[in-house]
């Protein structure tokens, strides 16, 4: 073991280097030396307390110490753990960005579809639109037709609004007769705009095309000359040759 700083050569005189007197050794020499070793055991106490102080020291350094190093072992762990968990996110994220790469591919190829879809959808709308732009170009010119020759057509069909001013009517149950044979027929919209003097003015409404001057006759029961046919409005005289009879029917 080295020896301590304060380890040096004794300076207490030995008890035979004493010089002896008459019943014992010198009073002062021991006095000395009983003094020297007091001086000197009061030093190696104050070294003992320092060398105490410096252990003291070097056993909380040593606690620290190992509380550090489980400090680091603590965060090596957390360290590993992290490192562990990056890895794994990693390869979640990369996970992601190949599913993300596939559903990508796939609306692109979507789209393409959607794209031609919409396209031929377009194309047809197209043709479609073209073809009721011919239809209809071709019912307004049956449409210009129908208006040029008027709600009496040559064969005697009629259809659209016609007004009819009829009689003479023998009384107001004839009247009421022609409503409901135009009713029978199919007209619509039947309105009386006038009955004066045995002469009646019925407009309605044929929604479609009939012969109405036949049809009038059979259900009616009578019989009509026309004065006037075109322009929607028609003039029948009840054929005066009828027996009263068959005029009140």
């Amino acid at each position: 073991m080295a020896k301590m700083p304060s380890e040096g050569a004794s300076t207490v005189p030995r008890m035979g280097s004493f010089q002896r007197a008459f019943l014992g050794y010198r009073r002062p020499e021991v006095d000395a030396a009983i003094s020297a070793r007091d001086i000197r055991i009061e030093v190696l106490g104050c070294e003992v307390e320092e060398l105490g102080r410096e252990v003291d020291a070097k056993v909380e350094i040593e606690a620290e110490l190992t509380q550090l190093s489980g400090m680091v072992i603590d965060r090596e762990r957390e360290i590993r753990v992290l490192g562990e968990q990056l890895e794994d996110a990693n390869q979640r994220y990369d996970r992601s960005i190949a599913s993300l790469d596939t559903v990508t591919a796939r609306l692109q190829e979507i789209e393409a579809q959607a794209r031609g879809q919409a396209t031929r959808i377009r194309m047809k709308a197209l043709r479609e639109a073209v073809e009721v732009g011919r239809r209809a170009q071709e019912l307004a010119e049956v449409e210009a037709e129908v208006d040029a020759v008027g709600a009496a057509e040559v064969e005697g069909v009629f259809s659209g609004p016609v007004r009819i001013d009829i009689g003479p009517l023998g009384d107001y149950a004839q009247l009421v007769g022609i409503e409901d044979a135009i009713g029978e027929l199919g007209g619509t919209e039947i309105s009386v705009e006038r009955f004066s003097e045995g002469r009646a003015t019925v407009s309605m409404n044929l929604e479609q095309p009939i012969e109405l001057l036949r049809e009038l006759e059979e259900l009616s029961s009578l019989e009509f000359n026309v004065r006037r046919n075109g322009d929607h409005n028609l003039i029948l005289d009840v054929d005066e040759e009828q027996g009263p009879d068959q005029r009140a029917a």
